[in-house]
């Protein structure tokens, strides 16, 4: 007995009439003699979308589907229509140069359609978008703080209605990122399909696979909602967005760069609560730390904190800025971007677009009378330059600087083009951090200390001058990840960093001058009895915050 499937011959039926109707507007493209085209398969620029309103779009049958500067692609349902040519006419006196293309009633819907991501995103200010909080943190309820449950949501996102899918599915991968408080979202394009994976804790994970049409849509809603071009694809762009929820903005910070399969999307997202974390709660070990609130209430001098991209650098900052902030005193700080807005304190953002440099916000500054000023980094001589001599003449100055190390930054600011006989005067202490994941307190599992493991902790153990300041709950023994559905089976949750600090004293000013190798400053340092990075981790690992597994692999352990 043949079943017959009823659905499926609707299907057939509505693909033999699509069939029909693209047949019937190629055919009517050559009687007008018109070049046809089908919108169903081509990318609709929504660039381009914006230059007719969508009421005027669909009362006239037409859609404006491309442009590249001033040459535009139109597409209608009959060139004869006199309201397709009136506003054709129109785009004419603006200066745009049409090319007419014929198209079918359903190519125009497929164009129609997308106005609703331009309607979707509500435009805040020049060159940021708004995406509303509302939608993101009804999701958040719904998204708990699991992978599993963020994996099952944005397969459900892509089972919703053809027109909602794009959004639904974004809004999801938001949400899911907040909740899990992914630190950066990835969005790459592989041959036949794409990925989103989100930064947990500082490491990749893999969130969702899914298919390369969804990714191709995606990606044009992140540029729309980024005030990115959609036709640029060969070269890199970035741009941003804000969520607004509750009291809380979030931005996001957008880049693309171009692959083999297509572009490589990253949203790095600002969350002012995830960066406001209190100096007390860095991680600091507390002897660095009663040093480093006392150099903070200096007058005048220098901090610089040293590390790589995502170390936690200016996460330290604010806190330090938090920390000396007081009604009597002024703060301005130069940053790109501003990642937490701090009560009382003038923040600037570097445009350099608009010739807003950190040199030229440091130089305009300092004629504010500042009595605390933060550089987001020092990248070039000029600032360096402006920020040493302040640090002389009665400013104190917080900054960063990417080097491996406390020691590097002194050969750093010389090859910067600093003169080593005023970089001991003006920099009062060096710092160098890194993030490393915490242990689940849920599953943690203690084992004991032998092996390499006992090797390498008793080698570096070894080397700290002073062991009796420290708290070392045990030498025999350390504890490792396991995994469980609080920390979503990693065995870890948070982070927390490691640190160390070189003083500048009299030794090391001296040595500055005579144009020494990290190596050798290192070494000069070694009696400050201030723990190194390797120090402090080992400590960390015995005290049960973290696993030696980790430790090695954000620093080397030799």
């Amino acid at each position: 007995m043949i079943k017959f499937d009823e659905e499926k011959q609707i299907k057939k039926l509505q693909d033999l009439r699509e069939k029909e109707e693209e047949d019937l507007a190629q055919l009517l493209s050559e009687k007008y003699g018109i070049s046809y085209t089908d919108l169903t398969v081509l990318p609709i620029n929504t660039d381009a979308l914006k230059l007719i309103k969508e009421e005027e779009a669909r009362k006239n049958k037409m859609a404006v589907f491309d442009v590249q500067d001033k040459k535009i692609k139109v597409a209608v349902l009959s060139p004869n229509n006199p309201d397709s040519q009136k506003s054709i006419e129109d785009l004419k006196k603006k200066g745009f140069i049409p090319t007419i293309f014929m198209v079918s009633n359903q190519s125009l819907e497929k164009a129609w359609n997308r106005y609703a991501d331009i309607s979707y995103s509500v435009k805040a200010e020049e060159g940021l978008l708004s995406i509303t909080g509302s939608v993101i943190e009804s999701l958040m309820d719904e998204t708990t703080r699991s992978i599993e449950e963020v994996k099952k949501a944005l397969e459900n996102a892509l089972l919703v209605e053809k027109t909602n899918k794009v959004s639904k599915f974004f809004d999801v991968v938001l949400a899911g990122a907040l909740s899990l408080d992914a630190s950066d979202i990835h969005i790459e394009a592989d041959e036949e399909s794409a990925r989103i994976r989100f930064r947990l804790d500082g490491v990749l994970t893999n969130i969702y696979e899914f298919d390369k049409r969804t990714y191709d849509l995606i990606l044009s809603r992140v540029k729309l909602i980024s005030g990115l071009k959609l036709n640029i694809k060969e070269n890199s762009q970035d741009g941003r967005f804000s969520i607004k929820m509750g009291e809380t903005e979030i931005e996001i910070r957008t880049s693309t760069i171009p692959g083999n399969y297509g572009e490589s999307v990253v949203l790095r997202i600002l969350n002012p609560e995830a960066i406001g974390v209190p100096m007390e709660e860095l991680g600091i070990e507390p002897n660095l730390l009663n040093i480093l609130l006392k150099e903070i209430k200096k007058p005048n001098g220098m901090l610089l904190n040293t590390g790589p991209t995502g170390s936690g650098k200016t996460t330290t900052l604010y806190a330090f800025l938090k920390k000396v902030h007081t009604p009597d005193i002024k703060i301005i700080t130069i940053e790109d971007p501003v990642e937490y807005h701090l009560s009382g304190v003038t923040q600037t953002q570097v445009e350099k677009e608009k010739g807003y440099t950190f040199a030229q916000g440091l130089k305009s500054a300092l004629r504010q009378d500042p009595d605390v000023i933060m550089v987001g980094e020092i990248r070039d001589n000029e600032t360096a330059e402006i920020a040493i001599n302040s640090a002389l003449t009665g400013h104190l100055v917080l900054s960063t600087l990417h080097t491996n190390t406390a020691a590097g930054t002194f050969p750093r600011l010389s090859d910067l083009g600093v003169d080593p006989k005023i970089i001991g005067s003006a920099v009062n202490v060096t710092m160098a951090q890194r993030l490393i994941r915490k242990l689940c307190n849920e599953c943690k599992q203690e084992v004991a200390l032998e092996g390499k493991n006992k090797e390498i902790v008793d080698k570096v153990l070894g080397t700290i001058i002073q062991k009796e300041k420290y708290t070392i709950n045990s030498t025999e023994k350390m504890f490792k990840a396991v995994g469980c559905d609080k920390c979503n089976n990693t065995g870890y949750k948070g982070r927390i960093g490691i640190f160390e600090a070189i003083l500048v004293n009299e030794e090391i000013e001296n040595i500055v001058r005579q144009y020494p190798s990290e190596r050798e400053i290192q070494k000069a340092s070694i009696d400050q009895g201030i723990l190194n990075m390797e120090q402090d981790g080992i400590i960390k690992v015995l005290n049960g915050m973290t696993s030696l597994d980790e430790l090695g692999r954000v620093i080397e352990l030799e």
